[in-house]
């Protein structure tokens, strides 16, 4: 195989003379690796201005919609994915995580941009800001796609995941992507990219391909250019602090590896099921991508009376796990990524070794492999070790073996149990696990400033539960201090990581012209056509209707009550509602918004299908017996959806602004609704 980068539309070779990159697991050459003669410049000013180009002119959900079909392609080529996986020591379980990860993670962003955000090319955030008395002076929040590029600089443990999990949603945002893969597993990150790239998904300049050093790139960047950093904290730090990083103010995330814990409860008896949880969960993070996870378990926080418990039903399931050809049946923990990462991990141990004792496994434990051709060169196994004063040794708490390590720590109490655990200084990720709410409580809320994520693990949870290790799409990624300090992931946030946030004042009109969503104040508009007899493309924002009055009665009261079912006290005890906060009968909120429908329906088949929701329902004043009503609907905002192939005809949400009021012109009740609306055409 050879190593190559994708730069400025062309495929490139790297230098023969490159970094040499073996098979984890029979030490044979697979490639040399080498960015020499790559003009980074060139890549950042093709993707900034190609690129963007292209991206910029799409809206979100054509960008979701193109990452969602490479995802499909993707998904197309997982068992090839897989075969160069296992060259890194991967087993399937962990090309399972790597690649179908990669790919649920693309799919997830498709979905959140589709379902959050507005079919436009940028993003209206949060309600209006009223800015004056009388309503002439506003303000709202938009984002907009950064005119550059995104730099992504992965690590070596996740090629796939960890490269798909960043460009989803960069791209989704309109920013393309400059990809630098870890160099030990560059060639799996480039076997990905050469199928999106051939797959012609994704436009020109969208996502380029460093195999190899990053040279001068960071030079390049500016003040619309974003970068990301996965890797040792070390690393990260010597990136960030980048003179061009500084000077420009670059948007730097760092995920930096951690110390992450989890504690086993004190009130957890070792024939509790959630003992067995705390031993399945660690064996997992120690052999799990033979240990090579940033959210990997490096300190198991143990009551002192449990301590034997635990490392005596440690020490019996660790010695079932079967070590080899991660392709080999029954194979449930293969190599490390490399020789060089092999003998990482045997200096940390001996650092570790001396504030610790090494109970289990260790530099010179003998390991028993299975399968054929197998070089012992990136092999290494778990390993246990035990600090028996974790409050009082650093050692534990600052030196990562970035593998199959982990250490046991005891406390006296619940105190003491978060005290150790804050001691990691910035983890990515902590748990907990423990049957009592009280005790999961009192440890949450005194270590949560130190974690960026954290997981309760009990009976209840524990069949759905997606573990300690498991980064979601949905979830923040990321943490304080050692950590990092940055966030990715977290849903629609990781989107707006890449735009920028620009308030935008003015009044209500110009504001509604901008955004495209009418707000409060802005001149709206009519004809003598009914809304609902219009299509999608035919209503405009800022088109309303002012209906007809109606006068409630008791009678609409009483018969509302019957039909619902509903006879609160202040409805239809005249008594009681006299000595209410409302003074005398009120009409239900519910018959206010029956009756406001009725009044503004047009009841004829037409373009308005159906109703697809309702939100923000407020009911401002009361509605006594003999007032009268009015209602003014609007068209606030419209979302173009795409056509699917069941569907009749292609269709539209339209969210409309509702205003009841009363005889005094004073409003009784606010709330959008959203009706589903037919288009004329595609």
């Amino acid at each position: 195989m050879k190593s190559k980068s994708y730069a400025c539309g062309s495929w490139v070779e790297g230098d023969p003379r490159g970094a040499e990159v073996r098979d984890a697991v029979n030490g044979k050459l697979i490639c040399n690796v080498s960015s020499v003669g790559l003009d980074f410049q060139k890549m950042v000013e093709h993707g900034r201005f190609i690129g963007h180009a292209s991206l910029a002119a799409m809206t979100i959900h054509e960008r979701a919609n193109a990452v969602k079909n490479v995802a499909k392609h993707l998904l197309t080529k997982k068992d090839y994915f897989y075969k160069i996986s296992s060259q890194t020591g991967a087993t399937k379980t962990d090309s399972w995580i790597d690649i179908d990860g990669g790919l649920a993670t693309m799919f997830s962003y498709s979905g959140i941009a589709r379902r959050e955000f507005a079919n436009e090319t940028f993003i209206v955030e949060g309600p209006p800001e009223p800015l004056s008395v009388n309503g002439t002076f506003a303000a709202r929040h938009i984002l907009t796609s950064k005119k550059g590029v995104s730099v992504h600089i992965n690590a070596f443990n996740f090629p796939c995941w960890g490269m798909l999990e960043k460009i989803a949603p960069s791209l989704i945002a309109g920013v393309p992507v400059i990809v630098k893969p870890a160099t030990v597993s560059a060639y799996l990150t480039q076997a990905v990219v050469e199928e999106i790239v051939a797959s012609k998904l994704l436009p020109e300049g969208a996502i380029q391909l460093i195999c190899g050093g990053v040279g001068d790139l960071l030079d390049h960047l500016n003040e619309q250019d974003v970068v990301t950093f996965t890797g040792s904290a070390t690393t990260g730090k010597k990136l960030r602090c980048h003179p061009n990083i500084i000077d420009n103010s670059i948007p730097f995330n760092m995920e930096a590896d951690s110390l992450n814990c989890s504690i086993l409860g004190e009130s957890v008896c070792v024939d509790d099921p959630e003992f067995g949880l705390f031993i399945k969960e660690i064996t997992t993070e120690m052999t799990a991508k033979a240990g090579q996870k940033c959210t990997a378990i490096r300190r198991a926080i143990v009551p002192a009376t449990k301590v034997n418990a635990v490392i005596e039903a440690l020490k019996e399931r660790l010695s079932t796990v079967v070590m080899g050809d991660p392709t080999a049946e029954g194979v449930a923990m293969g190599p490390l990524v490399g020789r060089a990462q092999r003998d990482d991990i045997r200096d940390t141990v001996t650092a570790l070794g001396r504030h610790c004792e090494v109970i289990y496994g260790g530099n010179n434990a003998p390991m028993d492999l299975v399968g054929d051709g197998i070089e012992q060169h990136a092999f290494y196994p778990p390993t246990l070790l035990y600090c028996g004063t974790p409050l009082t040794t650093d050692a534990p708490h600052s030196i990562e073996a970035f593998g199959p390590v982990s250490t046991i720590m005891p406390y006296d109490s619940i105190d003491q149990a978060i005290a150790i655990a804050c001691m990691g200084r910035g983890s990515l990720v902590g748990s907990v696990v423990t049957y009592d709410d009280h005790e999961a409580s009192q440890i949450i809320m005194g270590a949560a400033a130190f974690h960026g994520r954290m997981l309760v693990l009990n009976r209840d949870c524990a069949k759905e539960s997606t573990g300690h290790g498991s980064p979601l799409p949905t979830l923040v990624h990321g943490g304080p201090g050692r950590a990092g300090g940055g966030e990715e992931l977290g849903g629609s946030r990781a989107i707006k990581h890449y735009m920028q946030r620009t308030a935008i004042q003015g009044s209500p009109t110009s504001l509604m012209a901008i955004t495209r969503e009418y707000m409060p104040g802005a001149k709206t508009s009519s004809t003598d056509r009914h809304p609902f007899r219009k299509y999608f493309e035919e209503l405009l924002v800022g088109e309303s209707l002012t209906t007809h009055r109606r006068t409630v009665t008791e009678a609409d009261i009483v018969n509302f009550g019957c039909l619902s079912g509903d006879h609160f006290y202040a409805h239809f005890d005249e008594i009681a509602a006299k000595d209410s906060l409302f003074g005398q009968r009120v009409a239900h909120g519910y018959f206010i918004i029956s009756a406001a429908a009725g009044m503004f329906v047009d009841p004829a088949p037409g373009p308005v299908l159906a109703n697809y929701g309702l939100e923000n329902l407020r009911f401002v004043e009361p509605v006594h017996i003999g007032d009268t009503i009015q209602v003014k609907i609007t068209v606030k905002k419209k979302i173009k959806k795409d056509k699917r192939p069941e569907d009749k005809s292609p269709t539209g949400v339209v969210l409309w602004d509702v205003q009841v009021s009363n005889q005094h012109q004073v409003i009784v009740a606010l709330y959008d609704i959203l009706t589903l609306v037919e288009r004329k055409h595609l």
